[in-house]
C-alpha cells in the first residue's frame, strides 16, 4: 500500500508539474484567445502582463521559436508605444543590458560575424521547424526580421546598445530574436573564443 500511495504521489506530481508547464502552445492558444483591442484599463495591462509573464516562462528554445513566428504580432499591433516599450522591458532576458554592454567592446569584425552568424542561425532554424512542420501557421505579414545592410553599418558605426536604444518599439521588436541569439552567443562563449566562423 505504501509504495502504491508513493508511486500515485509520484505520478500526481509529474502530470501536475506537466501540465502547468508553459508551452509554445499554451502562449499561442492565449494570445488567439484575447482580442485585445476589446480590453481597456486595468483588464488591458492585465493581459498584456499575463502575456508577457507567459513568454517568460518558455524556454529559451520555445520562446526564440514563438518570437519568429511573431506569435502576439496581432497584439503588438494593438498596443500603444508605451505599451509596446513596456513589453519588449518585460519580456528581455535577463542579462540582456549586460550583453548589451560586452558586445560593445567586441571589435568590428567580431561584431558584423556575431550578426551573420546570428542572423544564419535564425533562418536555419526558421527553416528546420518548416521542414519538421513544427511551425505554426501566422496570421500575420510579419516576417522574421533580417537586418539590411543599412542597419547593420549603423549598428557598426554607433554601436548595438545605442542603435537599440534609438530605435522605436517596432524595430526593438523585429531585433529581438537576434538579440537573443547574440546573448546566446556570448553566454555559451562562442564569440569569447574568436568569435563564429
Amino acid at each position: 500500500m505504501a509504495i502504491a500511495a508513493v508511486w500515485l504521489l509520484s505520478w500526481g506530481g509529474y502530470t501536475v508539474a506537466k501540465n502547468s508547464k508553459m508551452t509554445a502552445e499554451k502562449l499561442c492558444a492565449y494570445a488567439q484567445s484575447v482580442d485585445l483591442s476589446r480590453l481597456s484599463g486595468k483588464e488591458r495591462a492585465a493581459a498584456i502582463a499575463q502575456l508577457a509573464a507567459k513568454l517568460n516562462a518558455l524556454s529559451a528554445d520555445e520562446r526564440q521559436q514563438a518570437r519568429m513566428e511573431g506569435v502576439w504580432a496581432h497584439w503588438f499591433e494593438e498596443m500603444t508605444e508605451e505599451e509596446k516599450s513596456a513589453f519588449l522591458e518585460a519580456t528581455m532576458p535577463s542579462g540582456f543590458k549586460q550583453m548589451l554592454t560586452a558586445f560593445e567592446h567586441l571589435s568590428e569584425d567580431k561584431r558584423r560575424r556575431a550578426i551573420g552568424e546570428s542572423l544564419k542561425r535564425l533562418k536555419d532554424l526558421r527553416e528546420n521547424l518548416r521542414e519538421n512542420g513544427q511551425s505554426r501557421p501566422v496570421t500575420t505579414t510579419n516576417q522574421s526580421p533580417l537586418i539590411t545592410p543599412e542597419m547593420e553599418k549603423r549598428v557598426r558605426e554607433i554601436g548595438l546598445k545605442t542603435f537599440y536604444s534609438e530605435s522605436s518599439a517596432q524595430t526593438k521588436a523585429e531585433l529581438a530574436p537576434i538579440m537573443e541569439e547574440l546573448q546566446r552567443m556570448m553566454e555559451s562563449g562562442g564569440l569569447a573564443r574568436g568569435g563564429p566562423r
